[in-house]
């Protein structure tokens, strides 16, 4: 079987873990967790969201978060990528005020899923990009993207492949570099998750994509092994398994970065991270949240 060489993590942790956190966490707890992630390795950490508090509280004072990593964090760790979540043009203006270097925008695959999370149509909500790649064009900031329910959704059930496609290429066509596919609620299989790839894949190179498993019904990895046998080597998780999806019943969170660690190592593919630290950051954050750790790997460990 063929594998990539080397797989790039991209840790979402401190954004996509923890805005589905009950317990919201002050600006120097946020700091040290990243800190930590970004001495286990992780070259692409992404930190923080400008959006609204009203609506993700967990996410306050991401203005903070990045005004320290700038000042304090990345002197230490130049080559590491700290990147937000930008859902408009305003929360593009205040990443770009801050001094992001990368930022993300996302769109689902779903109709319903769309109306219900950030009420617009998918078509409205790619427009609402228009402005935000504008100012990210101009100022020289890459921009990545996100599809969410493109394994299935909570309202809608499974998703058509080629809707997955269609928002995916747009999202490509209007400068992202990259696209990460997201099974929002983690329900899809081996299975679903090579039909998804093998349509995709038909029209988009497998260097433009990466996935976005969360671990629902314990799936995740043998996804993410599905999808490293069909090219793809860039994947997201969290330290963990932070997170989880308010809109699937018992969603547990991301894949946790751990246990995708753990696999890469049993494959013999290079991914620059140093389990003993990530295992340090694990235990620490989940203490700090007051919640069992996630990840299958840290507990393994803690119990030996």
């Amino acid at each position: 079987m063929n594998y990539p060489e080397t797989v790039k993590v991209v840790e979402v942790g401190p954004r996509d873990g923890l805005q589905n956190e009950k317990t919201a966490l002050d600006t120097e707890a946020k700091l040290h967790l990243i800190s930590q992630l970004a001495d286990a390795g992780l070259k692409t950490i992404e930190s923080g969201s400008f959006v609204s508090p009203k609506w993700v509280p967990q996410m306050a004072g991401s203005e903070e978060v990045f005004e320290a990593i700038n000042s304090r964090l990345q002197p230490i760790y130049p080559n590491t990528i700290f990147s937000a979540l930008t859902p408009n043009d305003f929360g593009m203006a205040r990443a770009i005020e801050c001094g992001v270097k990368e930022v993300a925008v996302f769109a689902a695959a779903s109709e319903s899923f769309s109306q219900k999370n950030i009420n617009c149509s998918i078509k409205e909500s790619l427009e609402r990009f228009v402005p935000v790649m504008k100012k990210a064009y101009s100022s020289k900031i890459p921009v990545r993207g996100y599809v969410s329910c493109v394994l299935g959704c909570p309202y809608e059930g499974s998703i058509d492949p080629r809707q997955v496609a269609i928002v995916t290429q747009e999202l490509l066509d209007m400068g992202c570099y990259e696209v990460s596919l997201g099974d929002t609620i983690g329900i899809g299989t081996p299975a679903s998750t090579s039909t998804l790839l093998t349509s995709l894949l038909s029209s988009i190179p497998a260097s433009k994509l990466a996935m976005h498993m969360h671990d629902t019904y314990g799936q995740a990895l043998a996804n993410i092994l599905i999808s490293l046998q069909m090219g793809i080597s860039v994947f997201d998780s969290a330290v963990a398994g932070l997170g989880g999806c308010p809109y699937a019943k018992g969603a547990s969170g991301n894949v946790a970065t751990e246990d995708l660690i753990y696999m890469l190592d049993g494959l013999a593919i290079e991914h620059g991270v140093e389990m003993q630290k990530l295992l340090q950051a694990s235990t620490a954050i989940s203490l700090k949240l007051n919640r069992n750790n996630g990840s299958k790997v840290s507990y393994a460990y803690s119990s030996t």
